[in-house]
């Protein structure tokens, strides 16, 4: 949790809408009759949305509503994914065969999300070769990855060649589905 939950007499406000024990809404209260009410039961009067007009506070046990968050927290970190930029480094002379298995490689980052870095490595006498079929050679290599993919950053010169990013399209395949 990243802000500190206010329970008991650390709530300010004069007015609060409490939700009791059970889940039902007992009104806006003044702060005296909330304690009173979660004194009665026994509980603590937590304040869950400081930020509403009136903050809202719940009536249950302070130990069981942080572990509720921790379960939400951890939850929320599980389905995040954090997306990496993969990279792929070809050269001109680079063979057919190799730059298919390539191309799978690519497709299997972006079918797990991740973006691809596509570096066309100039060495040698290639660095003076045309810049224009230099960059065709780039966007066959990108033709031949079999996942749907869209264009993040189009074809820029570097300083050691040419590089490409692509991403995953939004479309989703039937597998997927």
């Amino acid at each position: 949790m990243n802000t500190r939950v206010r329970i008991n007499q650390e709530i300010r406000s004069k007015e609060l809408r409490v939700i009791g024990a059970s889940g039902e809404n007992l009104g806006v209260l003044a702060l005296a009759d909330a304690l009173a009410a979660a004194k009665a039961v026994s509980l603590d009067l937590i304040e869950v949305s400081p930020a509403a007009v009136p903050p809202v506070a719940k009536i249950m046990d302070y130990g069981k509503f942080q572990y509720e968050q921790q379960k939400k927290d951890r939850d929320i970190r599980a389905k995040s994914h954090v997306t990496e930029t993969k990279s792929i480094q070809i050269e001109v002379g680079t063979g057919e065969n190799d730059l298919t298995r390539k191309a799978r490689q690519a497709a299997g980052w972006l079918k797990e999300g991740h973006r691809v870095r596509i570096e066309l490595f100039l060495k040698g006498r290639y660095k003076y070769m045309d810049q224009a079929f230099l960059k065709e050679r780039l966007k066959r290599f990108v033709l031949l990855v079999p996942e749907d993919y869209k264009v993040a950053e189009d074809v820029q010169r570097g300083l050691k060649g040419f590089t490409m990013i692509i991403e995953r399209s939004g479309k989703k395949t039937e597998k997927e589905k």
